[in-house]
């Protein structure tokens, strides 16, 4: 069936196109070359004076694992708040800071988002993880395998074990997660919490291993680079949420030595001392330092007010704020040799000086980076606020009167202390598609998704320009899922199962007579067992795995 957009405004920052009045052809769900003249269009959608970008990505999400399962239990009010009723095509949901598989599913789509990642999946937690992604309807998958407190990596690196034997445990790891990147959270301090240490700064030791972060993430980030994963490491880094960790935040991006790192959920570690409340904000900091570095990423983990639930594997720093819990409940457990696992439901309030600074601090870094291919669109949802906000996040990038509005009502000493009202820059439609769609897909190395080349799957989506873009973003005219259309108007009109994104690295499968002593003696599971085979991921049929490449890279 061949497929006609006409008239079109598309904005397709990967191939160069901002705004350009173009036609598209989709066939066999990719988008194709023009078709000769004479050749039959068999469906044809009418686009004109419509906003035409490619499906949007979630480069960081939390949708899939032990943690969100935890979160969905821990806030019943939170479903009982805001049902999905049963139609004909969909099934009856629930949640908004925590929403079910199949609500995660529909409202990603019906905002245009084509494709999700789960960027904190445990070795140990990879069957669970997959299972509840593969039960999320309309969107690909894919996840981010978390090392660097697990115990046998801790071991390599008290023993001073080559970087060759640490890098083929991380590709085995990957292979064996069906995973698409490397996560490092709170760099050995999830696994220094299991040794009673409350705190672990960068050059700190942990007291049982007497590694440090800094040593974690320099054997991480090399191990990502010399395999040749498309992602750089994923960091979570030291001190998320303390007073002054923007000096441990600069200080690893100094101490990377130029190799390729992505700074998550930046805004958490974007925290200054100054002023009579020791709390002030680093952004400016961060972007100078991003801007000058090259070799790295961020993604913002902007904060919006409202009730949320903050899910996280950093077990160390959960339970530091868990007496801060909205409302008076929390979870915090360690999970055996791998990591362990935090859940603190949470309200950011707009009157509090603390939670405005937040958000000035996050918006302040989207807005003072200079490159926009550098930087992410999320909330690290739920942590920040729920992704259905993304429309809301838009609004506030592209439309300055707007910010500053919403400026005016935040406790007025974070306002006061805030640069943001002095900074005039306004985020345009291209930029937007590359926060949201091209930066995304260069990063985590989708060659066929966030653009709308010919080749490229045909994951689309088609907005009907407003002045509010809030509600521009938040409901799109069409969404169509590798050629199909899916959503029409922001409601479901065809249900479809996306597909599981993964890399697998080439490594010596001799680490395997290494590992395999090691489980047998400290696991509760066989290393066979441990690995997740493709049949369990395809659900009899359907599922579909699609392995990105790696790119060959010399030592370091």
């Amino acid at each position: 069936m061949l497929i006609k957009f006409s008239g079109g405004k598309v904005y397709d920052p990967l191939n160069g196109v901002n705004g350009e009045i173009r036609d598209l052809f989709i066939s066999n769900g990719r988008i194709v070359e023009k078709p000769a003249d004479g050749v039959r269009i068999d469906k044809t959608y009418e686009v004109s004076d419509r906003v035409v970008m490619a499906g949007a990505i979630d480069p960081h999400t939390h949708i899939g694992g032990g943690k969100v399962t935890i979160a969905r239990s821990l806030i019943p009010e939170d479903h009982r708040s805001d049902p999905v009723a049963h139609t004909r095509l969909t099934r009856a949901g629930c949640g908004h800071a925590a929403p079910s598989t199949l609500t995660t599913g529909y409202r990603y789509a019906e905002m245009g988002y084509t494709a999700c990642f789960e960027p904190a999946m445990l070795p140990i937690n990879a069957r669970q993880a997959h299972m509840e992604m593969a039960d999320t309807p309309m969107i690909d998958k894919g996840a981010y395998v978390m090392l660097g407190n697990d115990d046998f990596f801790l071991r390599l690196l008290a023993e001073r074990k080559d970087q060759a034997l640490i890098n083929d445990y991380v590709a085995w790891t990957l292979h064996a997660a069906q995973a698409l990147a490397v996560k490092v959270v709170n760099p050995g301090g999830i696994n220094a919490f299991k040794f009673n240490q409350r705190k672990l700064d960068l050059d700190e030791q942990n007291v049982h291993y007497r590694v440090t972060p800094r040593q974690i993430l320099a054997a991480l980030a090399c191990a990502v680079y010399e395999l040749g994963v498309p992602h750089p490491l994923h960091v979570h880094g030291c001190n998320l949420g303390v007073p002054g960790n923007v000096e441990t935040t600069l200080t690893t991006i100094e101490g990377i030595a130029g190799l390729p790192l992505h700074l998550t959920h930046i805004q958490f570690h974007s925290y200054g001392t100054e002023g009579d409340r020791k709390f002030s904000s680093g952004a400016a900091r961060i972007a100078e330092a991003v801007n000058a570095h090259k070799n790295i990423s961020i993604d913002v983990g902007q904060i919006l007010f409202g009730q949320t639930v903050t899910a996280s594997g950093d077990s160390m720093r959960q339970y530091a704020g868990h007496a801060h819990a909205h409302p008076k409940k929390w979870v915090v457990m360690d999970i055996e040799c791998d990591a362990g696992c935090g859940v603190v439901p949470f309200r950011y309030r707009d009157k509090s000086f603390v939670h405005s600074l937040q958000w000035a601090i996050g918006l302040e870094i989207f807005l003072l980076v200079d490159d926009p291919w550098r930087v992410f669109l999320t909330t690290d949802h739920p942590n920040g606020a729920p992704f259905m906000s993304y429309p809301h996040l838009i609004r506030l990038l592209m439309d300055r009167s707007f910010r500053n509005e919403r400026l005016a009502l935040i406790h007025k000493g974070a306002a006061a202390s805030s640069t943001l009202g002095s900074i005039e820059r306004e985020y345009s439609l291209y930029e937007i598609a590359i926060l949201t769609r091209a930066g995304p897909a260069r990063s985590l190395g989708l060659l066929d998704r966030g653009h709308l080349g010919v080749g490229a799957m045909a994951d689309i989506t088609v907005y009907r320009e407003q002045k509010d873009l809030e509600k521009m973003f938040a409901k799109p005219e069409y969404v169509f899922k590798e050629g199909e259309l899916v959503v029409r108007n922001g409601r479901i009109v065809k249900l479809t199962q996306g597909a599981t994104q993964v890399v697998r690295p080439d490594y010596d499968r001799a680490i395997e007579q290494v590992l395999e002593p090691y489980f047998d003696r400290f696991h509760t599971v066989q290393m066979e067992n441990f690995k997740l085979q493709d049949e369990e991921i395809l659900d009899q049929g359907r599922g579909r795995i699609v392995v990105h490449p790696c790119r060959a890279r010399a030592t370091v």
